[in-house]
């Protein structure tokens, strides 16, 4: 068989290395997140590291990266002419295991179950932009560009309506583990559109596809990269098994929550009133005194002796903070 040439895209279906690398890099990033996420959700941090600014920014790069690698791989597998079969199983796979995702935290998380996260975005994205593959690239480049402006012009308190929430819309956020809306984040498919249409016929016999993982830990992230669907669905579960058998032998971080609980309490103390300054004061006095009465991270509702315990020592630290009482 004759070598193709240096401007013959490369045949659909044949896996690079390289792609399933980066795919591999993603789900590690992907489960450092989770990890932090779990670390904080089951209180063996201080706070939870994946909710504050630089983690919510982690967060963002990472599922860019996955959507970013969904719109290459439309154009690998299909640019030649969509091939129907291995295309709708993969939308398969990814919608049922979307649905799974949503039914299992759903029992898990039913305040904050996931009905619009990556997985879901995915699938949908995936049909969305199939027809993009074959448009002018110039009319993807637009309309990736629209779509990720979109939130910022088009936000309407008529769009926060739960059943568009998957639009992303809305000038609210809703309350779910995961979201991952169309809008901006099909805009990032696209954008992977344009680079693989543009790249795409320069491939073929480039470093990058002739590029193959030699050691260990490459052939192990390209492994994974090939089969991140399993990944995904399987890391999770696994990393809430492990953390959930350290905290029953460590017990929750004696500071866990402290962080939120002076934040939130600030904020409401000054919400009904209170004086921003006492309130900050009042709330670290507040949750040291919690620690020191044993009421704090039991993590059992309170008897109504222990709630008239709490109030009373949340008002006497006030009154402390200005200056009209001892601490207790």
């Amino acid at each position: 068989m004759p070598a193709s040439s240096p401007s013959t895209p490369p045949p659909p279906g044949r896996r690079i290395d390289a792609l399933d690398l980066a795919r591999g890099a993603a789900l590690a990033a992907m489960a450092t997140y989770h990890g932090l996420w779990d670390l904080g959700f089951l209180q063996l941090t201080p706070q939870n590291l994946a909710l504050t600014p630089p983690g919510r920014l982690a967060a963002h790069l990472i599922a860019g990266s996955f959507l970013l690698l969904v719109g290459i791989g439309l154009v690998l597998a299909n640019g030649g002419g969509v091939r129907w079969r291995p295309f709708l199983w993969r939308l398969a796979r990814i919608g049922g295991a979307a649905l799974l995702i949503t039914a299992a935290t759903r029992i898990a998380f039913p305040q904050s179950y996931i009905f619009f996260g990556i997985l879901h975005c995915i699938a949908a994205s995936s049909l969305l932009g199939l027809p993009f593959v074959f448009l002018p690239v110039p009319v993807t480049a637009l309309a990736a560009a629209a779509v990720m402006l979109a939130p910022q012009v088009v936000a309407h308190p008529l769009l926060d309506a739960p059943a568009l929430y998957f639009l992303g819309l809305g000038r609210g956020l809703p309350d779910t583990n995961d979201w991952v809306p169309l809008f901006p984040w099909f805009g990032v498919v696209l954008a992977g559109i344009v680079l693989a249409r543009i790249t795409r016929p320069r491939l073929a016999g480039s470093a990058i596809v002739r590029w193959r993982a030699g050691n260990g830990a490459a052939r192990g992230a390209v492994l994974a990269g090939r089969h991140s669907l399993a990944v995904y669905l399987v890391h999770q579960p696994v990393l809430l098994a492990l953390f959930t058998g350290l905290v029953t032998l460590t017990g929750p971080h004696p500071k866990a929550g402290l962080a939120g609980f002076r934040k939130d309490y600030a904020a409401n103390c000054t919400r009904t009133g209170g004086e921003p300054q006492a309130c900050r004061i009042a709330a670290r006095c507040t949750a040291d005194a919690l620690r020191r009465e044993g009421l704090w991270g039991s993590g059992k509702p309170y008897s109504a002796e222990q709630r008239a315990r709490a109030q009373s020592l949340s008002q006497l630290c006030y009154e402390a903070a200005e200056g009209t009482a001892a601490p207790p």
